[in-house]
């Protein structure tokens, strides 16, 4: 091999592994030029909301567009398109569909659990529930897209291209799976579900072209168990005013301290999902 097929392929474009190194130094080089410029501001007005976390998904977030936009515009040379963040992937269905996607995935599984016990709803400490919504929402927002932009962006388009989406899709989603492991109390079984959960994500975007879509999904089901539950996310509590969501089943169907995404009951509703999304992209490929 010549010392130039080491690094472009036939078509004359950068092979894969160099473009996603390119990328994770971008992301780390913008990382540091936005924390530099406008962390402290993102993070004043952060804490100054009472969530002093969400500053740290801002300031990730600008820096992984940033990234994204120097790989696409200037090492690929292509359109937003090519990450599922052009223009018609912005169209406002997508992200209505995608937020019911993800929230009803998560959302009647949970409510199945309720009624027949195995989740149970109990009193809490005293509090305005619309402010706690508007800080836990502003705090998942962000974070959501973070999450996003970091697996099935310009990575998951990379690794599609050169593999094919079947890998991406698996390379990713264990990426994501992995990314969870210093949560508290994760387990193989909670990391399984959220390896899942990657699956289930990036087959939003495969089935929409738009990754705006599995933002909303993301932010979607995280946001059914944080705010009109009052369950924890992927083992973090938030605020649970007046009610709370309490595990009274086996662990293996409601997830325990994880939340109930942690449980088959979660799996079963990412099942239905998938299935939803295998129909919605062939519809899709046919039209």
């Amino acid at each position: 091999m010549s010392r130039s097929a080491i690094f472009f392929a036939p078509n004359g474009a950068l092979r894969a592994p160099w473009r996603i190194a390119i990328f994770v130094v971008a992301t780390f080089a913008s990382w540091g030029v936005v924390g530099s410029l406008v962390g402290p501001l993102i993070t004043r007005a952060s804490a100054a909301a009472g969530l002093p976390g969400a500053g740290d998904s801002v300031i990730g977030v600008a820096g992984l567009l940033v990234a994204t936009g120097v790989c696409v515009r200037f090492v690929d040379k292509r359109p937003w398109c090519a990450v599922w963040l052009g223009r018609e992937a912005a169209r406002p269905t997508a992200w209505v569909e995608g937020w019911l996607v993800g929230a009803l995935a998560i959302g009647v599984p949970c409510l199945l659990l309720v009624a027949v016990g195995a989740l149970q709803f109990a009193p809490a400490d005293a509090g305005s529930w619309w402010r706690a919504a508007a800080r836990v929402s502003w705090f998942l927002l962000p974070a959501a897209l973070l999450e996003e932009l970091l697996t099935r962006g310009y990575l998951f388009a990379v690794l599609r291209e050169a593999a094919g989406w079947r890998p991406a899709l698996a390379i990713t989603s264990l990426v994501f799976g992995l990314l969870h492991v210093p949560n508290h109390g994760a387990t193989v079984e909670s990391i399984t579900m959220v390896t899942l959960a990657g699956v289930f994500l990036g087959a939003v975007i495969l089935a929409t072209g738009s990754l705006y879509a599995a933002w909303m999904a993301h932010f979607g089901w995280n946001w059914v168990m944080a705010v009109p539950l009052h369950s924890p996310v992927s083992g973090f509590p938030l605020a649970t005013p007046n009610y709370q969501l309490l595990d009274a089943g086996p662990r293996w169907l409601t997830g325990g301290a994880w939340g109930p995404e942690g449980g088959l009951a979660a799996a079963a509703g990412m099942m239905a999902g998938l299935t939803y999304l295998y129909a919605r992209r062939s519809r899709r490929e046919e039209s």
